[in-house]
């Protein structure tokens, strides 16, 4: 190796895996190799080509005269493997992008299995069973008021805490028939208003008992905050989008 250049070294990989280099050269390599970390990964590389370098090896003549493989030689060799773990490096991609994609799937293939038939249209998944509103409506609110407009039908009880930040309120509805828009409006003693939450209703409704939709028979829970304290509140609307009033209820 003494006399060529710095790829020259670093091409002896292939010549030292073939065992062609002599004595002082393999030395030299070795040496060089210790701190070397290209060389190193050039070894790792050709570890399990020994068939295949032999195979391209040229033959050696009689000593004392040696060949070592020409640098081009050694250079396409070294690209072949660097194109090979590419190669690898793309499977890899491609076996992550597979996962991924049945991943994201997989929720989707949830609703359509819980979803219901309703003889046409599209139906979303019943929430109630694991509503976290419903969840904290049951186990979590201590003080609840609750209404029933005598016009509309409708009721609703609401639940209340404090919080550090206003009010966090959740709305139990009943009796109600889509499709609608609507809010829960917060209204202050001073007059102000607050939007605590919106929710759309189906044309199926919710908490109806005696509907031959088993997704309307369930009361809906939606819960959201207010910034104003409990104490602050007078009482609460259920209102369309388009400002009608379907029921009050008393802070």
């Amino acid at each position: 190796m003494t006399g060529h250049g710095q790829d020259s070294v670093h091409d002896a990989a292939g010549a030292y895996v073939l065992g062609i280099l002599d004595a002082a050269d393999a030395a030299a390599f070795e040496a060089h190799l210790a701190g070397c970390r290209t060389c190193a990964a050039h070894l790792d590389e050709f570890a399990g080509m020994e068939p295949l370098l032999a195979v391209l090896k040229e033959p050696a003549p009689p000593a004392p005269v040696r060949t070592e493989p020409s640098p081009r030689l050694l250079r396409g060799l070294v690209d072949e493997v660097a194109a090979g773990r590419a190669r690898r490096r793309r499977r890899g991609l491609y076996l992550v992008a597979a996962a991924a994609v049945l991943v994201v799937g997989a929720p989707a293939a949830a609703v359509v299995a819980t979803s219901g038939g309703d003889g046409g249209g599209s139906q979303a998944a019943d929430p109630h069973p694991t509503s976290p509103a419903e969840d904290a409506f049951f186990h979590h609110m201590t003080h609840k008021a609750s209404g029933t407009d005598p016009a509309t039908k409708v009721t609703a009880t609401v639940g209340t805490e404090a919080k550090g930040w206003g009010t966090h309120a959740v709305l139990e509805l009943k009796n109600v028939k889509g499709p609608l828009k609507c809010s829960l409006v917060a209204v202050a003693k001073n007059g102000e208003e607050e939007v605590v939450t919106s929710w759309s209703v189906p044309a199926w409704g919710y908490g109806i008992p005696d509907s031959p939709h088993k997704d309307a028979t369930h009361p809906l829970y939606v819960h959201g905050g207010a910034a104003m304290e409990p104490n602050d509140i007078d009482h609460f609307e259920v209102r369309t989008f388009d400002g009608k009033r379907l029921v009050e209820v008393p802070a």
